[in-house]
């Protein structure tokens, strides 16, 4: 497997020296100053990837190209932004840059509660609690019918919950759901949260699935003819927030996604933290299953919880078979090889790393410290070299 990082670009206090000697080869990454549905100019990515070369790493994956959401509540001016999202396509493929990770998400990208949840270690993971998810859209944002998402016994405890919030965790805590986190699309105050959920109103999946893959339909065969590959991420988490459907969080919709568009250029990122997050996914079968077709991996972990909260966890010690997953990843790879597929090696990136001691003071992005994902990666690396050896 091919080892990447991800990278936030030249404000990144990771630097590309870093990532070097941490000992990835690839690097994940975006030109995330163009992030409101603009074409990427050939310029400007070519400039990013002349400065990744610079440091002696390549550009192994671009994520993401934002998906504007005009093109997921199918309105009038999405063929505008289809259309840059194609160019953009057309200016990588010029790069030599051939797997793009993106999501179809609507209105909130990945989502958390907490970013400095101290685990009994000391060292600090990011988690969603469901409780105060709740809590917040019930009682802070005061969305309309909110009630009718969550039990009795989940209201009751949210109020309760809120109840022992002051009023600085209460802002922290909306600040962390939706003013942005390290690659989200978009960022919001309570005002502007609002009114694009109203946008949203009445959506269901079977619309928001639709409208992925009337998208598809347009954008695959243009990465089929670049040779480009297309690699959905998951939801995270993988199920509705907000009253919003998500549609990329089970086996179920990764089949159906697939199926939209047969082209190899229709592929997957396995996150293994976000089809782990929910217990009915069975991971080493869709490894089995959806492997042909899996360009991309996040190999990360979380620890699930009753109610559906998690928190990440260590690479190797979670809810998922970490060492299951990658040994069906590694069984993937030695069949693209006897097949002679050029592409046959997966890039992988550590995700979602723990913040520790001697980065806790330090100006870093939620979920991507240096030493946690240092940390991560080196364990990962022993795991894969070690079911190469057996």
């Amino acid at each position: 497997m091919k080892e990447t990082w991800r990278w936030f670009g030249p404000q990144d206090p990771i630097t590309l020296q870093d990532i070097k000697q941490a000992g990835a080869t690839g690097i994940v990454t975006a030109l995330h100053h163009i992030y409101r549905g603009e074409a990427w100019p050939l310029d400007e990515v070519l400039k990013r990837k002349a400065e990744i070369e610079a440091a002696g790493l390549e550009w192994s994956v671009v994520e993401s190209i934002p998906v504007h959401n005009s093109i997921k509540l199918q309105s009038a001016e999405r063929q505008k932004y289809i259309a840059a999202w194609k160019d953009s396509l057309h200016a990588i493929a010029k790069a030599g840059i051939k797997i793009v990770c993106y999501n179809f998400m609507p209105v909130v990208d990945w989502t958390r509660t907490d970013l400095r949840w101290q685990l009994p270690s000391t060292a600090y993971a990011l988690r969603f609690d469901m409780t105060d998810l709740a809590a917040y859209d019930l009682f802070i944002l005061q969305r309309k019918n909110a009630e009718k998402d969550y039990s009795n016994g989940l209201v009751k405890s949210a109020q309760s919950r809120l109840n022992q919030m002051s009023g600085d965790r209460r802002d922290d805590l909306e600040r962390t759901i939706i003013a942005g986190l390290p690659g989200a699309e978009a960022s919001y105050d309570r005002k502007a949260f609002r009114k694009m959920l109203e946008e949203y109103k009445g959506m269901c999946a079977d619309d928001l699935r639709l409208a992925l893959a009337a998208f598809l339909q347009e954008v695959v065969p243009v990465a089929q003819e670049l040779d480009v590959r297309l690699a959905i991420h998951p939801d995270d988490p993988p199920w509705p927030l907000f009253g919003l459907p998500r549609v990329v969080s089970t086996s179920a919709d990764a089949r159906k996604i697939l199926a939209a568009s047969d082209a190899q250029a229709n592929g997957l990122t396995f996150c293994v933290g976000s089809y782990g997050a929910r217990a009915d996914n069975d991971l080493l079968a869709m490894v089995r299953e959806f492997g042909p077709r899996i360009h991309f991996a996040h190999l990360r972990q979380v620890m699930r919880e009753a109610d559906g909260s998690f928190y990440e966890a260590e690479h190797l010690r979670g809810s998922s078979d970490m060492a299951g997953v990658i040994r069906c990843l590694l069984e993937e790879e030695t069949r693209r090889r006897s097949t002679n597929q050029p592409d046959h090696e997966i890039p992988m990136r550590p995700d979602h790393g723990h913040l520790l001691s001697a980065d806790v003071n330090k100006n870093v992005n939620p979920g991507y410290s240096y030493l946690g994902r240092l940390k991560g990666l080196a364990e990962l690396r022993g795991l894969i070299h070690g079911l190469q050896h057996s």
